[in-house]
């Protein structure tokens, strides 16, 4: 705790209030983002994604990251838990004394019972369109980094709806590709998972990426 920035630290009690204000089904997270296999710093209500002090990103967290877009917060967009429950949720970010971001602050509110009972309270799960998935997407939380990692990976092999011993070498790079735009390979590890799925080497997984960086620019 002592390494922590002490402008997080500062949002610490925000993280409790904020989940107690709002009751059972409001989970609040802090996120340090300097290391993203263990970002959580502090959550109140971690029961609604199942995460606890030292878990991971997730799946929307490493996208955020990877694309660097800290302009705008993302307000309002809506998720669907691995177990079918719809959250809505925001993405916060912590910026330092230079402008540079150091955290997430994400608030994830469970919304299904409000759904079931047919839409009470309209105003509270209006969506912003322009920043919403569609509510079919599943969001990959877990209790560690690799759980996420594996989610990632395995919903981007069901995509392609073939067994990696019969992808061309175009398709494994296309899995790359899309797994380096959700941010995995952020993650400590990953280039070594990923070459163990695709039945390639580490230094063919570095190739490839090497290759797309050269596509990018043209």
């Amino acid at each position: 705790m002592d390494k922590i920035h002490p402008i997080l630290k500062s949002f610490i009690p925000v993280v409790e209030g904020i989940a107690n204000t709002f009751g059972k089904n409001c989970e609040a997270v802090l996120h340090d983002i300097k290391n993203p296999q263990n970002s959580i710093i502090a959550i109140t209500n971690g029961h609604v994604s199942g995460r606890s002090i030292g878990g991971p990103l997730s799946e929307y967290g490493l996208g955020a990251l990877k694309k660097a877009n800290f302009n705008d917060n993302i307000i309002n967009y809506m998720k669907k838990t691995s177990d079918g429950r719809v959250l809505k949720s925001s993405l916060l970010y912590i910026k330092d004394e230079q402008g540079e971001v150091i955290g997430f602050l994400c608030i994830n509110y469970d919304i299904s019972e409000i759904l079931i009972v047919n839409n009470i309270l309209d105003s509270f799960v209006d969506i912003n369109k322009e920043d919403s998935t569609d509510i079919s997407q599943e969001e990959s939380f877990g209790s560690n980094i690799y759980d996420v990692l594996s989610n990632i990976t395995d919903k981007t092999l069901d995509s392609i709806g073939k067994p990696v011993a019969y992808m061309s070498k175009e398709e494994k790079v296309n899995i790359v590709e899309i797994l380096n735009n959700k941010g995995v390979f952020l993650v400590k590890g990953a280039v070594d998972y990923i070459a163990k799925i695709l039945c390639v080497s580490r230094y063919t997984i570095y190739n490839y990426l090497d290759e797309i960086k050269v596509n990018e620019k043209y």
